[in-house]
């Protein structure tokens, strides 16, 4: 079932030009409003689900109580509020009320068109009200319904954080230990390594100063 917005009403009047008249009223106050002449049109509106019905039972052969029946009866609309529009708001007690918890509003005619925009207000903001109210009754139950969540996949993701942290510590100090080791190495290496000079310089270096030898044939 399709499930409109608590906004949205469904009037049922057979005068086209009030029905028209109430529309435009409504629509001008942001409401949406579904109207139809009688309630043999229901069954093309079986997926809907209105938040209000503004009922009109009185016809040309004088009230005409059934009608509210027939919205009782339906299933879409059995708990849906109603105001019903009549000049005799003594409803007869065959109306079956006993079945829903749907409130009922009846405004004798004629009345103010300012009268009716309160009615419905005041019913749409109830209903709201109710709606919210039995939503957080559900959130609450849900809540409560539930188990406290477990601490020990915390205390391991802790742990396994840890471990990483310790691994990664140590592969940082053992890269640190090499590198130190290879320059040290290197070092060590340039800085062993003596000083050479040119043969030819050292013995120039020797005979500085002296006679050459004599050759004796």
């Amino acid at each position: 079932m399709q499930h409109l917005t608590g906004e949205t009403i469904l009037l049922i009047e057979a005068d086209a030009s009030l029905r028209r008249l109430i529309t435009l009223g409504l629509q001008q106050r942001g409401m949406h409003v579904i109207g139809i002449s009688s309630p043999e049109a229901l069954p093309m509106l079986e997926t809907l689900s209105p938040g209000l019905v503004v009922l009109d039972i009185d016809g040309e052969a004088g009230s005409d109580h059934s009608l509210l029946t027939v919205i009782r009866e339906t299933p879409a609309l059995c708990d849906t509020p109603a105001i019903v529009l009549a000049w005799d708001c003594l409803l007869p007690e065959t109306i079956p009320q006993d079945r829903s918890q749907a409130q009922l509003t009846c405004l004798t005619k004629p009345f103010d068109a300012r009268t009716l925009h309160t009615t419905i207000e005041r019913i749409l903001a109830a209903n709201k009200a109710g709606t919210v109210a039995r939503e957080q009754g559900v959130l609450l139950a849900a809540r409560s319904a539930t188990p406290a969540p477990s601490i020990w996949p915390l205390v391991t993701a802790t742990g396994l954080l840890l471990l990483i942290i310790g691994l990664m510590v140590q592969i940082a100090i053992a890269a640190l230990g090499l590198l130190v080791v290879l320059v040290a190495l290197l070092l060590w290496t340039l800085g062993s390594k003596p000083e050479q000079k040119p043969i030819a310089l050292e013995v120039r270096e020797a005979w500085r100063g002296q006679a050459p030898p004599l050759h004796i044939s």
